[in-house]
């Protein structure tokens, strides 16, 4: 989580450093660029002006990722590495909610010809892998009324 954190914090303040408002720095030509951009909403613009419900659910999000970590001690790594990851995205979104006027700092472009994807952070893509492996997780890992199921057949 901490590695993460810090690299969401870091790339934020290196893109709002370097780049200057309305710039475009192009990574990769017809897909990927960098632009200064900051989303005062959730995901896609949802809630757009709430900072302090969005900050409240990010806030519960965090003290109920923090009771899984701890109550339900998984043993299954892929379990951990998501929840860190998730834990990650939301702790630098919500830093950025805590102290930049409500407003997350974005600044990964993704293109194709006309066509940009909402522009996001490395928090937001910590939040996406989290989820993910979370959701393949729970295809992976046997539950142990399955398993104790499968041996009496």
């Amino acid at each position: 989580m901490i590695g993460g954190l810090l690299l969401d914090l870091w790339s934020k303040k290196a893109a709002f450093e370097r780049l200057e408002p309305y710039e475009v720095y192009r990574v990769i030509d017809g897909f990927l660029q960098l632009v200064r951009a900051e989303n005062n909403g959730a995901a896609f613009g949802l809630f757009a002006g709430r900072s302090y419900f969005l900050t409240a659910i990010s806030t519960i999000a965090m003290v109920a990722i923090l009771g899984v970590f701890l109550f339900f001690n998984s043993r299954q790594k892929l379990v951990n590495i998501a929840l860190g990851l998730f834990a990650a995205g939301v702790c630098g979104n919500l830093y950025d909610r805590a102290f930049n006027d409500g407003r997350v700092r974005d600044f990964i472009d993704l293109y194709y010809r006309s066509y940009h994807w909402h522009t996001f952070n490395v928090a937001d893509a910590l939040l996406c892998v989290g989820v993910g492996l979370l959701m393949i997780s729970t295809f992976l890992i046997e539950q142990p009324a399955q398993k104790h199921d499968r041996q009496h057949k």
